[in-house]
């Protein structure tokens, strides 16, 4: 693995566009282009406030910039770099903005969720939508960016409103049944929209697109429900995080649980592998020439590597503290891998291990039992290889060939979050307020 130079970031404001030919960054309120291949400047951009957001459009050619103290949005133009275009929602605020498939309209979503509005770029049009509900993810388009599912709330009651994104006209609107909705999701190929419950409730509905009940699906009804959804890249399979430390896994056909994943405390699975991270302090030979300690900062940090750990092992656990709001119990992550193949969970009350699942076999395959919290996790957009991090000076990556941990040699660089590229060549490495390039080989994992 070789790593690039180290630049500055705010706020973890650092995207690809789509097309993977360049790399956004915010600084303060400063918007830097680079090329993706050379890491040089290409546009640099002020905005007339610090950005809280940033995006790219679907096609690349624009970047939204949000400022929500401010109520102010800006786009730029990579081709028509002297091109721009304020929106300002004045006193009604700004919480959320986000661009349409298409890459020609924006949706702002304002103050309190009182309405979102859509402006268009090419006519310059304003059109509204009322009653957007304030929820975890109330809003969400298909991936062939035809369709858009809202979620609403008016009369104390739940609905989901679909909208074709051509001409923002509706499609259907239908009551959803559902206490306090918290989140809905389109399948991958667009024909199931997963529909779920508060925290309090276990409901998950599968609606069509025409806005029939498919079925829906409860594990129990005592107080806490769900906590974390995600389709498999086939649409084949849906997998939900629960508060009861399970995940559990509907298939598409007669959407029924097919299997559920418990996270024990003591793993006794045979076919399960646990690889234990354990740190070392490398030592450094006297008769080192000094240019090889400047040139290797790596070597006065610390070093670690995986160990496999016989079994039966003892999974560290910590205890909610029940006194305190929103307690770290449950699945919070779940994620499947581009092939289909394997899903990688994170439970709350073990945030120092990552559970890697055989979706063939529908068994535990991997745990990677850190010496740190989980903070981030992501599988390669291509092939089947975990990336993760836990906040201190290492990148961590699983693969079905197995465990490494390589420590970026950029002195003090704590990786706080990650991303990969779209190609799957590089995986871009975010600080507190930095930022540095790790370029994988992709053909040692084939």
């Amino acid at each position: 693995m070789n790593f690039s130079e180290v630049f500055k970031q705010s706020n973890q404001l650092c995207k690809v566009s789509p097309d993977g030919k360049y790399l956004a960054t915010c600084v303060q309120y400063r918007l830097v282009v680079r090329d993706i291949g050379t890491l040089q400047i290409v546009h640099l951009y002020t905005c007339l406030d610090q950005v809280m957001h940033m995006e790219w459009s679907s096609d690349s050619l624009f970047i939204l910039c949000a400022m929500y103290k401010r109520g102010l949005v800006q786009v730029w133009s990579l081709e028509q770099p002297d091109w721009h275009c304020k929106i300002d929602e004045g006193s009604i605020g700004l919480v959320s903005s986000r661009w349409s498939p298409d890459g020609r309209h924006i949706l702002n979503t304002t103050e309190f969720n009182l309405r979102i509005t859509v402006w268009s770029l090419c006519t310059k049009s304003v059109s509204y939508i009322k009653y957007p509900k304030a929820c975890q993810k109330g809003m969400d388009f298909t991936a062939d960016g035809r369709y858009m599912a809202l979620a609403e709330r008016r009369d104390c009651k739940d609905y989901i409103s679909v909208f074709v994104c051509d001409d923002w006209h509706l499609l259907r609107h239908f009551e959803s049944e559902t206490q306090d909705l918290a989140g809905l999701e389109w399948s991958p190929n667009g024909c199931v929209l997963a529909v779920w419950d508060n925290c309090l409730e276990y409901k998950i509905l599968l609606y069509s697109l025409d806005g029939r009940l498919l079925s829906f699906y409860s594990a129990y009804e005592w107080s806490l429900g769900i906590k974390s959804v995600a389709w498999s890249p086939s649409s084949q399979f849906l997998a939900i995080g629960s508060y009861d430390e399970k995940v559990r896994i509907l298939n598409h056909i007669t959407w029924k649980k097919i299997t559920e994943f418990e996270h024990p405390a003591t793993i006794t699975n045979s076919k399960a592998v646990v690889f234990k991270e354990v740190e070392k302090r490398p030592v450094v030979s006297e008769d080192l020439s000094i240019r090889q300690l400047t040139v290797d900062n790596a070597l006065f940090s610390t070093q670690s590597k995986y160990e496999i750990t016989q079994l039966p092992v003892q999974v560290p656990v910590v205890k909610p503290d029940p006194e305190r709001a929103n307690p770290k119990i449950g699945i919070s992550a779940v994620a499947f891998s581009a092939d289909n193949r394997y899903l990688a969970t994170k439970n709350d009350n073990m945030p120092q291990s990552l559970w890697v699942w055989d979706m063939q076999k529908f068994s535990l395959l991997a745990v990677l039992e850190q010496t740190a919290p989980v903070r981030c996790f992501v599988w390669d957009p291509h092939l089947p290889r975990l990336a993760l991090c836990t906040g201190n000076t290492k990148l961590y990556m699983w693969s079905p060939a197995g465990c490494i941990s390589v420590t970026v040699p950029v002195e003090g660089f704590q990786v706080q979050s990650l991303f990969w590229h779209c190609t799957g060549s590089s995986l871009v490495l975010l600080s507190k307020d930095q930022l540095c390039l790790c370029y994988t080989d992709a053909e040692e994992q084939k």
